[in-house]
């Protein structure tokens, strides 16, 4: 029995929107990172910040950087663009990233209390000493990211820029 033109046009059409589609996703794990689907929340919660944050056009310049004053789960520039409203100098980004697996009440963004915030503030001050970087503008973020166990991708996401300032005796050189 022949098949239809348009029948085959279909299988065509399904064809090549499936090849797209992963070209598509090898093209952007290639540019914006990949997020291993095996690791822990919070691993996988970072992974996939760096990559939205990428993709927003931040530049990643350090994850998971830690040392005894604290961690800091990821530093960014932003680079203003000549053609976008905003203008200034390069501003570095202090990401701290909060994870949710579970169906909890509650937001992710309320862990980063006033003690989060100070161990953060520390962290970075040591960071910017450690590069040289103290006269440098710099803001502090969150991402409250909410990922169930049984999904592959985050349900929600959320950024909230300069989510806080500097707090704690070193927020002075901030």
């Amino acid at each position: 029995m022949p098949t239809s033109p348009i029948g085959s046009l279909r299988d065509r059409l399904r064809s090549l929107h499936a090849r797209v589609g992963a070209w598509t996703s090898r093209y952007e794990a290639w540019r914006f990172g990949e997020v291993d689907l095996t690791a822990k929340t919070g691993v996988k919660g970072e992974q996939y910040a760096a990559r939205y944050l990428r993709k927003s056009g931040l530049r990643i310049i350090a994850a998971g950087e830690s040392d005894f004053a604290g961690e800091l789960d990821l530093v960014a520039i932003d680079i203003p663009r000549r053609w976008m409203i905003r203008r200034g100098s390069p501003e570095i980004v202090f990401v701290e990233v909060k994870t949710l697996a579970t169906q909890k009440p509650g937001h992710p963004a309320d862990m980063v209390d006033d003690e989060k915030q100070r161990r953060v503030t520390r962290a970075a001050v040591r960071f910017l000493k450690r590069n040289r970087l103290l006269g440098a503008p710099c803001r502090f973020d969150v991402i409250a990211i909410w990922w169930p166990p049984q999904l592959d991708e985050p349900e929600r996401i959320e950024h909230y820029r300069s989510a806080f300032e500097a707090t704690g005796l070193d927020s002075f050189f901030t």
